[in-house]
């Protein structure tokens, strides 16, 4: 497993609150489930039919083959757990019941603006629950890497095909989270050995540097 997707993952568990009932998209979303820190209860939702996802399953012996997540992953559930049809959990989507979903990003523009469901000339299936998911939420968090072959992902503005309009909330990657705000992106914490300058230099994007700066602290 990516140690990056892992601190990214880790630093996205910090962000809810205890009842929260939360999305997760495919790719580094998938792990957060596993980080969400002691003493807090969050409610996981999958747009394929059921609520209070678990841990990923640990050992052969515990993967029940019927239970997969959107990203076709094995997944266990917790007590209390309810399964339904496409037509309750698009509507539990759309219709705001969702505190907040962690989706994965090609890119996010400075507007906040998000792409992450198909690169031109790359073959795809579809954009899946991603545009239900980055309206119907009251928050979007982006865990993605920075960078993808060394090319900012946090840009001017998108190039590809978008998934969401000015939806995101935060962005969360291996160097930096960033907030968007109606001011614009705001850098709010930096990962331990990371410059400003070197954030700068891999972002293209505009932003400010909160005054408060912190440095990411995971477990």
């Amino acid at each position: 497993m990516d140690t990056k997707d892992v601190f990214i993952a880790k630093r996205v568990a910090q962000e809810f609150k205890d009842g929260d009932f939360v999305n997760l998209g495919i790719g580094i979303p998938t792990l957060v489930g596993n980080y969400i820190p002691k003493g807090v209860r969050v409610f996981f939702h999958s747009e394929n039919g059921f609520t209070h996802i678990g841990p990923m399953p640990n050992s052969e012996e515990d993967i029940d083959r019927e239970l997969i997540n959107a990203s076709d992953q094995f997944v266990t559930i917790l007590p209390g757990g309810a399964f339904f049809d496409s037509a309750v959990s698009f509507g539990i989507i759309r219709g705001g019941h969702l505190a907040a979903t962690v989706l994965g990003g090609l890119q996010v523009d400075q507007e906040g603006n998000l792409a992450n469901w198909r690169m031109p000339g790359k073959k795809t299936v579809g954009m899946g629950g991603g545009m239900d998911l980055a309206v119907g939420a009251k928050r979007v968090i982006i865990a993605m890497e920075h960078t993808n072959k060394g090319e900012p992902k946090i840009v001017k503005k998108c190039n590809v095909p978008l998934t969401g309009l000015k939806c995101v909330d935060l962005i969360v990657t291996e160097k930096a989270v960033m907030a968007v705000t109606s001011q614009g992106l705001v850098l709010k914490e930096i990962a331990p050995g990371v410059t400003v300058e070197q954030v700068r230099a891999a972002t293209e994007a505009d932003f400010t540097v909160d005054p408060d700066l912190k440095i990411i602290s995971v477990e």
